[in-house]
C-alpha cells in the first residue's frame, strides 16, 4: 500500500478547472485520488470563483488573471463566461508556464485541463507539456456533444418547437427535446464552444471521465472507436477516498442543521430538492413547487439558493404561514452537505436538476430521482436516468402542483417507486464493485497513473 502511495513521487501535476461549481468539485476531488498516489497536486484557477486554498492544504493553488470585470463574472451567460475565459487566460497561462514550470525543481509530468477550457491545448503544445483532458459531463451526453456537426448535418440543431417528440435516430434513445440546449446571447456560441472542446479533447493525450464502464459502457465504447487517445473512466471521484467532502468543494457554506432534521425523519420518506448551483426558476414555477411538495403529504428538504428564483433575494414569494402550516414537514436551506444527505437513510428521493455530479451521487447512494433538467448535458442525463438506468422518473408535463404531487406519489409509494428503488441499488452495488481491487474504475485509475509516469514532457526532460 505504501509503495502504491509512492508511485508519483517526484512528480507535479497541474490542474485547472473551469470555474463553476460542478468543475470546480470533480477537480479537488481528482486532485485529492492523485495526491494519494505520490503526485504533487498545483491548482490553476481564475480568480473569479476561486476555490478556498484553506480546504486544501496538501495543494499548491495559483491564480491565473482572467480581466473578467464585475459586469462579465456576474454574468448568468455560462457560454459567455466560457468564451471570455478562453479568450483572456491563454496569455497568462502561457506566461507562467514559460517562467515558473520550466524552472521549478519538480518535473511537471503532465497538465490536466478542463474539456471546456480549449484553449490549453495550443498553449500546452507550444510547451511541449502532455496535456490530459477531464469531461466533468458523462460520457453519454459527451457522445452528444461529439455528435453536434452529424445533428446540425441532418436538421437536428438547432432545436426545432415542432419536432421535440420526434426519436433522434443516430442517437436512441433520445429525442430531439432531450438534446443539448442553452441560451446565450449569441444563439451559435454554444455551438462553437462544444465543437472546439471536442477537437480538442481529441488533440489531447487522453481523457478522464468521472464514470464507470458499467454505467455507460455503450457510450464508452463508441468514445474509443471515434477517439484514438486512451479514455479512463476512473469514476466516481467522490466514492475513491474518505477525503475531500461536499463542504470543502462547495462555492456556498452547506447549512448542516438539515441533519439532525433529517435525523428525526422516517427512513426512505424525504423528498430531498435540490437544482444546483446556477439552474434558476420563475416565481410561478417555484410556487407550483411548494404546493406540489405540500400536497404530497410527503416530509421534504428544499434547498433554495438565493437567486434560484427570478427575481427574489430568497424564498419570499412563499405564502405566508406556508411552512409552519405544514407542522415541520418541510425545512428549507440555502444550500445543503449534499453527499451527506443522499447517504441519510431518511433520504428516498433526490428531486434534481441532473447535473452530472448530482446524478452520480444519487447512483452512488441508490437514492432514486425525479429528474427536472434545466439545459446542456442535464437533459440526456435526465433521459439516460429515467430510459435507460431506469433510477428515475423525468417530470413530463407543464410543471403544476398536481403533477408534482403525482410524480412524487409515484416514485414515494407506487409499484413502480419499488421497481425503480430496486434498479438503484444494483447500481449502487455497481458502483462498489468498480472501485474495489480488479474493479474497472480501480484498474482504469492504475492505467491513468502508469500512463502518467510514462509521458515525456519539456520540463521533466530538464531535470
Amino acid at each position: 500500500m505504501e509503495e502504491e502511495k509512492q508511485r508519483g513521487k517526484g512528480h507535479r501535476l497541474l490542474l485547472m478547472p473551469s470555474p463553476l461549481q460542478g468543475h470546480i468539485t470533480p477537480f479537488l476531488h481528482l486532485g485529492d485520488i492523485l495526491f494519494s498516489k505520490g503526485f504533487s497536486i498545483t491548482i490553476l484557477h481564475t480568480i473569479f470563483n476561486s476555490p478556498n486554498p484553506s480546504s486544501y492544504p496538501h495543494f499548491t493553488f495559483h491564480a491565473i488573471p482572467d480581466g473578467l470585470s464585475e459586469t462579465e463574472a456576474s454574468t448568468l451567460d455560462a457560454v459567455l463566461l466560457t468564451d471570455l475565459i478562453n479568450i483572456r487566460c491563454k496569455h497568462p497561462l502561457k506566461e507562467w508556464l514559460a517562467s515558473s514550470v520550466l524552472s521549478h525543481q519538480e518535473p511537471v509530468s503532465c497538465f490536466i485541463s478542463d474539456a471546456a477550457l480549449h484553449f490549453t491545448q495550443p498553449v500546452c503544445d507550444e510547451l511541449k507539456l502532455p496535456r490530459l483532458v477531464l469531461r466533468t459531463g458523462g460520457a453519454s451526453s459527451f457522445l452528444v456533444f461529439a455528435s453536434f456537426p452529424l445533428l446540425r448535418e441532418k436538421g437536428y440543431l438547432p432545436v426545432q418547437e415542432s419536432r421535440l417528440d420526434e426519436p433522434v435516430v443516430d442517437l436512441p434513445p433520445l429525442k430531439v427535446k432531450d438534446l443539448p440546449k442553452f441560451q446565450s446571447q449569441d444563439p451559435e456560441a454554444f455551438y462553437k464552444l462544444v465543437c472546439r472542446f471536442v477537437e480538442e479533447c481529441k488533440a489531447s493525450s487522453g481523457v478522464i471521465w468521472n464514470t464507470f464502464e458499467e454505467l455507460e459502457s455503450s457510450a464508452l465504447t463508441k468514445l474509443r472507436q471515434d477517439f484514438s487517445i486512451p479514455i479512463y473512466p476512473i469514476g466516481p471521484f467522490h466514492k475513491h477516498l474518505l477525503t475531500g467532502s461536499a463542504s470543502s468543494t462547495s462555492l456556498l457554506t452547506p447549512d448542516k442543521s438539515c441533519m439532525s432534521w433529517l435525523d428525526q425523519q422516517d427512513r426512505n420518506s424525504v423528498v430531498y430538492v435540490s437544482f444546483g448551483s446556477i439552474a434558476a426558476i420563475s416565481e410561478a414555477e417555484f410556487l407550483e413547487i411548494a404546493w406540489g411538495l405540500a400536497n404530497s403529504k410527503q416530509p421534504f428538504l428544499w434547498v433554495i439558493r438565493p437567486g434560484l428564483i427570478h427575481g427574489s433575494e430568497w424564498f419570499e414569494p412563499l405564502p405566508s404561514g406556508f411552512l409552519e402550516n405544514l407542522g415541520g414537514r418541510g425545512y428549507i436551506v440555502k444550500w445543503a452537505p449534499q453527499e451527506q444527505v443522499l447517504s441519510h437513510p431518511a433520504v428516498g428521493a433526490f428531486w434534481t436538476h441532473n447535473g452530472w455530479n448530482s446524478t452520480l451521487e444519487s447512483i452512488c447512494e441508490g437514492v432514486p430521482m425525479i429528474c427536472m433538467p434545466c439545459f446542456a448535458d442535464q437533459k440526456v442525463n435526465a433521459k439516460y436516468a429515467s430510459s435507460v438506468w431506469r433510477v428515475g422518473v423525468q417530470l413530463q408535463n407543464k410543471l403544476d402542483r398536481g403533477e408534482v404531487e403525482k410524480t412524487i406519489k409515484t416514485l414515494m409509494v407506487g409499484d413502480e417507486g419499488n421497481e425503480i428503488r430496486e434498479n438503484a441499488l444494483n447500481l449502487k452495488e455497481k458502483v462498489n464493485v468498480s472501485l474495489k481491487q480488479g474493479g474497472s474504475s480501480y484498474c482504469f485509475l492504475d492505467r491513468l497513473v502508469s500512463d502518467i509516469l510514462s509521458l515525456k514532457s519539456a520540463t521533466s526532460r530538464v531535470h
